[in-house]
């Protein structure tokens, strides 16, 4: 196993001791152990052992924010990459800013039509690709599915089954699609939207999650238990900071929708 490991199986022997005598009689790193990770293992377990000690107190005070833990990456690299996984959560961030942006806005655009998904027989593709979307008038949207006639029917469900509160009429390989006057009703319609929106998002966020706290647990056999604790401490900071900026696009989004 790679040396960041060996540092970590001498854990479990110094857990036993009080904080001050592990800093102040933990034994030099062993031999092979990089010194450079985090200056060997007398401060890498003391730096763990500190940050759990602060955590638990934190923790049984009722109404009180625990201490936040902050492993370094390049300790830990060997069991799990986790700027990776604050990527791939912070990847579903934007994606549904983006889906905000394009897709929820009080009055609709053609370009909020581009990405609705058109099930088709041959599967699923966005309506931009099937048909040519434009902007006959500030109350009437046309998509020309003379490209793919035989998607109209398809097409056309799609857009009324959009959630965009959308009433398009077919004319042969044209579809017109009429722009709803702005209503409270349709405000409120496009809110409701927005927290779906957000809703699917957090399960995205937490199917990361889980599948980063998966990684970790692998293992379990092979570092302390301590390690474990913080890691997994460590990727549910990182999830529900990501939860908490989507709650505030949430805020802001339906705010902006309901005026």
């Amino acid at each position: 196993m790679a040396m960041a490991l060996r540092c970590f199986r001498h854990l479990p022997s110094l857990l036993y001791r009080s904080l001050f005598t592990t800093i102040r009689g933990l034994p030099q790193a062993p031999a092979g152990c990089p010194a450079l990770l985090l200056d060997g293992c007398r401060q890498c377990v003391h730096q763990m052992l500190l940050t759990r000690q602060l955590a638990t107190k934190k923790a049984k005070g009722k109404g009180q924010s625990q201490a936040r833990v902050n492993i370094s990456a390049a300790l830990v690299e060997d069991i799990i990459n986790l700027e990776e996984a604050n990527e791939d959560m912070q990847a579903v961030v934007e994606a549904l800013k983006e889906d905000f942006s394009r897709n929820l806005s009080v009055r609709t655009s053609q370009g909020a039509l581009d990405h609705i998904i058109v099930m088709t027989k041959d599967g699923k593709f966005p309506l931009n690709q099937l048909g040519q979307i434009s902007q006959k008038s500030p109350q009437l949207i046309i998509v020309n599915m003379t490209n793919f006639p035989e998607s109209t029917a398809a097409a056309t469900k799609a857009i009324r089954e959009s959630g965009m509160n959308l009433n398009p009429e077919v004319d042969g390989t044209i579809i017109r699609v009429p722009i709803p006057k702005v209503t409270r009703e349709h405000r409120e319609s496009l809110a409701k939207l927005a927290k779906q929106s957000n809703n699917k998002s957090k399960e995205a966020l937490r199917k990361v999650r889980s599948k980063s706290i998966n990684q970790v647990k692998k293992f379990k056999n092979k570092v302390s238990e301590d390690t474990i604790w913080l890691l997994e401490k460590q990727i549910q900071q990182m999830a529900d900071s990501a939860a908490a900026e989507m709650d505030k696009l949430l805020a802001a989004k339906t705010k902006e929708l309901l005026g």
